[in-house]
């Protein structure tokens, strides 16, 4: 577990970018973003070897202890041992995250206004948390 934002304030029209390490061993990371632990409109998981799924990205929402149906991307373009940047684009109805040459939507299920929790798991070493 990586350092967790309770009072992010993230709203419609800001974008969130996370810089990171990736392990050189790594088999997975997360990356949520919502109200709170228990409510994460954006679960993303990139997975290299995890849940078998080999070079996916998954991503999913929480709503208590309830996880919604998952969506997941193939294309990827994460380096074990690499840095990670990832921009996260906060819209009324969706999420675009941006990857190096790619970028998708995920949709706020939870319907949030406000996305005040961040946090980061698994085999990823947050270097950076900036947003604009």
């Amino acid at each position: 577990q990586g350092p967790v934002c309770t009072n992010l304030g993230l709203k419609p029209g800001q974008r969130l970018i996370v810089k990171g390490k990736i392990s050189p061993s790594a088999k997975s990371f997360v990356v949520n973003l919502g109200k709170d632990a228990s409510h994460l409109a954006l679960h993303f998981n990139p997975r290299f070897d995890a849940h078998g799924d080999v070079n996916t990205i998954v991503c999913n929402s929480k709503k208590v202890e309830e996880w919604g149906a998952e969506h997941r991307e193939t294309v990827f373009p994460f380096q074990k041992g690499g840095i990670a940047e990832i921009t996260f684009g906060v819209n009324q109805n969706d999420v675009t995250v941006y990857l190096q040459g790619h970028q998708f939507t995920f949709p706020n299920r939870l319907g949030l206004s406000v996305f005040d929790y961040f946090d980061t798991q698994g085999d990823f070493t947050l270097q950076s948390l900036s947003w604009e």
